[in-house]
């Protein structure tokens, strides 16, 4: 999209890597819009199913770049929030690919992700207290609705640096991989997703996702006003032809 975001589909796969390693990855204006421009492009394409986002360098993000936030310059796209992700993040599954650091903003562009695949090396951290501000793209919300609430809080309240093998055992990161090879991972798994129907990958997420806000005494009447489309679907007589004739399926998104 930018020099600052680049995207590239592999098959079903869409990746989008931000783009300033002599920057830590840190995010500004430019990041933010690149990121929000790359998710609208590929949510929208039929062929894309699952969405990775990275970093280049060797480096996740090190947050918002601080530089341009005392220039003016914000890395929040309204209706979007921080990084153009956090307040509306695509409907198909995204899976963060993590090497070195993810920190602040960087980190809550890695909570705004479905799936987190993180190399062994890589750092997890909320250091906004001790810049004076508050993790407030997401950070201080979505810790406590992934990992138990007392660690949450040493997260949020210390800002120190956590590593991907203790986030792996509070249940935050799903997948450690070697240095250099997070990516790698995530394309992996990214890769066995996209095997599935493209609409019920979509749908499935949004159930998962909206359902946490659900009153038991509606649960299933929401879930149906989304799942009904899914099973009247082409897609969904392609999977039972395709299982019936003992091959692969060829979805379309239909």
């Amino acid at each position: 999209m930018t020099e600052d975001v680049l995207v590239e589909v592999d098959g079903a796969v869409g990746v989008v890597t931000i783009n300033r390693p002599k920057s830590r990855n840190a995010v500004n204006g430019a990041v933010a819009r690149g990121i929000a421009a790359a998710m609208d492009d590929l949510d929208g394409r039929r062929d894309v199913a699952v969405i990775v986002l990275t970093g280049a360098g060797g480096t996740f993000s090190a947050g918002m770049d601080l530089k341009g936030f005392l220039a003016g310059d914000l890395p929040v796209i309204e209706g979007r929030g921080f990084g153009g992700l956090v307040e509306a993040p695509p409907r198909k599954p995204l899976i963060a690919a993590v090497e070195g650091y993810a920190l602040a903003g960087g980190f809550e562009l890695v909570l705004s992700c479905d799936i987190v695949v993180a190399s062994e090396e890589a750092k997890f951290g909320l250091p906004e207290p001790r810049r004076g501000l508050v993790a407030g793209a997401g950070g201080v919300m979505r810790v406590p609705r992934r990992i138990p609430y007392h660690v949450a809080m040493e997260i949020a309240l210390t800002g120190d640096h956590y590593p991907a093998s203790r986030l792996h055992e509070l249940g935050l990161v799903n997948r450690v991989t070697p240095a250099g090879g997070a990516l790698g991972g995530a394309l992996e798994l990214a890769r066995v997703i996209a095997a599935n129907a493209p609409l019920a990958l979509a749908a499935t997420k949004r159930i998962v996702v909206e359902s946490a806000d659900w009153r038991r005494d509606e649960m299933f009447g929401k879930q149906a006003e989304i799942v009904n489309p899914i099973f009247a679907s082409k897609d969904a007589m392609e999977g039972a032809a395709a299982f019936a004739e003992k091959r692969a399926p060829n979805w379309k998104g239909e």
